[in-house]
């Protein structure tokens, strides 16, 4: 600001000069003004404040270089601290490195007696998906609450100090300065730039690495693309209960039940779907992963939202009267009587149809779709637990949950990030695809594993010949054990930009990507994606001219999981 007000009483001055006097003081102004929107030269420059950005700025310092997280987020962990606390972890054992020690900061801290403030640690119990929730031989516990997985990823940010910038909106439009195929700075709206010899794009939507020029896909590939058989439209394939076959006999469509003259119902496409393996530009349904609670002392009655609707949950209502009794089913449980809700069922808190432009979209457009989908998900809890027309046993049930008083307390117990589930993908050196996830054929490379299923949400609600209300695109498919994810899938084509890795919008098809995007896994690739930085620019080369060996080294070195003979304890 200092600089700022000098430039208002300098500015005053040059109006009273001329000459070889006011040619020098304009030069100092305009040095002022670029000095002013400069931030300091670092080592890595990570944009994006998600799980992988934090694991990313630790092993950058663990390196011993400089590094920056420049970032639109005020609270660091994405979706690991906006919510999704019930661990979608698939086989625990390939997780290594930074990802588990996140796990274990968790375990620490509900080690502690006093982190059970609602609920005694007993009464939790252990609770789990396969293997226990708290894995005391490990020091690993993989469910817990939104306030203490932020509490760990703010523990190293301190412990490392990392330099981080909060609410700073990269300029997509003219904010990336490349030179002979490298990134130089990144700028961001508010002006202030950041220079940097390695960047990483940790954002959920790829921003910075669709500004910087680099090759990406949004959308459903078709089959033909890739040879894959889970590409595409998925009409007629119901791996979930995520859909309205679930319910004898179908809901109709319409208005009025049965008669298509009376109009569709609110949110069901009457665009056909499309021929099965297709492919589109939808995208799989966000929601905002809810922390609800049923304890009384720690409860915040679901409010009723501004320009509330009862109309848009017409089909809610003709579920639950046709018999359908599955809401609470994914009311997961997490510490302090609290749960970790997910959506579950025809119609729940996705939002399918109402996110194809979020990837591409302008900050202002994205705020609208954020607010179309907090809108609906507040919308669905208040009709559920109000609406008279709601069974008795359902809004009665309802009824006894609510936000937590505790969670997100600086946005109205609301979370701070929607589960964008997919955005854009990278079409990098290598495509991830479907075939290494079922080890069809080998992963080059490899810098990291998964194993989750192979896990897509519908992308939208449409009316069935028949005059049905149906939903597509869920894809519940096992992988069959762990897999490989290539070094390749982090890294843009070499023509396209040489400094730049891309942990979490990854070179992937749509149907990979199902598995790929778990949280575990972005905090692995963001570790990978660090060293890989580094270590390149440590030899002065493009980050695709790393010899895979030497990084292969290092990543073992910092107990990165490479291989399933590798595997600790489950």
């Amino acid at each position: 600001m200092g600089i700022l007000v000098d430039r208002v009483v300098l500015d005053g001055l040059t109006a009273r000069m001329t000459g070889l006097r006011r040619f020098v003081l304009v030069g100092i102004l305009n040095l002022l003004a670029v000095m002013e929107g400069v931030g300091d030269t670092v080592d890595v420059v990570i944009y994006g404040g998600t799980s992988a950005a934090v694991a990313a700025a630790v092993q950058v310092k663990r390196m011993g270089k400089s590094v920056v997280i420049v970032c639109p987020d005020k609270h660091l962990g994405g979706l690991s601290s906006g919510g999704l606390g019930f661990t979608d972890t698939g086989d625990k054992s390939v997780i290594g490195g930074i990802s588990r020690e996140f796990y274990q900061g968790i375990w620490e801290h509900y080690n502690d007696p006093a982190a059970w403030k609602w609920q005694k640690r007993e009464a939790y119990g252990n609770k789990g998906q396969g293997t226990p929730a708290i894995d005391g031989a490990q020091r690993t516990m993989w469910i817990f609450e939104p306030h203490a997985a932020e509490a760990v990823f703010e523990d190293w940010i301190r412990r490392y100090k990392i330099p981080v910038d909060r609410d700073q909106w990269l300029d997509r439009d003219v904010g990336v300065r490349r030179k002979a195929g490298r990134i130089v700075s990144i700028r961001m709206l508010r002006g202030k730039s950041y220079e940097g010899r390695m960047f990483i794009d940790a954002t959920y939507e790829g921003d910075l690495m669709a500004a910087a020029g680099v090759q990406y896909a949004v959308g459903r590939e078709a089959k033909s693309v890739y040879g894959e058989e889970w590409a595409g439209v998925q009409t007629g394939q119901f791996h979930h209960r995520h859909n309205f076959s679930v319910i004898k006999g179908g809901i109709s469509a319409y208005l009025i039940p049965g008669d298509p003259a009376s109009g569709l119902l609110p949110r069901i496409s009457p665009e056909p779907p499309g021929n099965r393996g297709d492919g589109d530009k939808r995208v799989q349904a966000y929601c905002y992963r809810l922390c609800l609670t049923d304890n009384p002392d720690n409860r915040v009655p679901f409010p009723k939202p501004i320009g509330y609707d009862p109309g848009q949950y017409e089909l809610v209502l003709r579920i639950y009267q046709s018999g359908w009794r599955e809401t609470f089913d994914k009311f997961d449980a997490i510490p302090n009587a609290k749960t970790d809700t997910n959506n579950h069922g025809p119609m729940s808190t996705d939002n399918p149809g109402y996110n194809y432009d979020y990837p591409e979209a302008g900050y202002v457009r994205r705020q609208e779709i954020l607010k179309e989908h907090e809108q609906y998900e507040k919308g669905w809890l208040y009709f559920i637990a109000n609406d008279p027309r709601i069974p008795a046993d359902v809004r009665e049930a309802m009824g006894g949950w609510g936000l937590s008083k505790d969670e997100f307390i600086d946005n109205g117990n609301w979370p701070h990030q929607i589960y964008v589930r997919e955005a854009r993908r990278m079409k990098g050196v290598h495509v991830m695809t479907e075939h290494e996830l079922l080890k069809r054929r080998p992963t080059p490379e490899p810098v990291g594993m998964g194993s989750y299923s192979i896990d897509s949400h519908n992308v939208r609600r449409y009316v069935t010949p028949a005059g049905l209300a149906e939903n597509e695109g869920d894809i519940g498919v096992s992988t069959k054990g762990p897999y490989q994810i290539s070094f390749g899938s982090l890294l843009p084509k070499k023509s396209q930009c040489s400094n730049l890795v891309v942990p979490v919008c990854v070179s992937s098809s749509h149907a990979a990507f199902g598995s790929i995007r778990m949280e575990p896994v972005f905090m692995i690739l963001g570790q990978s994606a660090a060293t890989a930085a580094v270590m390149a620019m440590d030899a002065h080369q493009a980050v695709q001219d790393l010899p895979y060996a030497r990084l292969r080294d290092r990543l073992l070195q910092d107990r990165q999981v490479l291989e399933q003979s590798q595997a600790l304890g489950k």
